[in-house]
């Protein structure tokens, strides 16, 4: 028995070749934005402004600045909490930023390992 689609659903070629252009087109698109991305840079405040980390769209850490108040000799541990704490909200923008301008190339299409 032959399973009949309606009109314009799997029907020939021509649909999957413009398919494949869709996707490579698609697929084009994001390798031009991830290198934009990329290149991007971001600065990051935390402690209240004690601490700001610059840091690129490929999430390596450029350059921390450090506010002579945050480092007391007697009380590293202050510092190294508020170190991690900008470096991992840097990460987060970068990541979210990333994925927000990424969506909106391939709207709701979230096939993992597709592109």
């Amino acid at each position: 028995m032959k399973a009949r689609l309606p009109k314009g659903m799997g029907g020939g070629p021509s649909n999957m070749n413009a398919m494949i252009k869709q996707a490579q087109k698609m697929q084009a698109d994001m390798e031009a934005l991830q290198a934009e991305l990329d290149e991007r840079e971001y600065e990051i405040q935390a402690g209240g402004g004690a601490v700001t980390v610059k840091i690129n769209g490929k999430k390596e850490i450029l350059a921390i600045d450090l506010k002579p108040e945050i480092v007391d000799p007697d009380d590293i541990e202050t510092l190294s909490d508020t170190l991690v704490a900008a470096v991992n909200q840097a990460i987060k923008k970068v990541e979210e930023t990333n994925a927000g301008e990424m969506q909106k190339i391939t709207g709701d299409i979230n096939v993992p390992g597709l592109f």
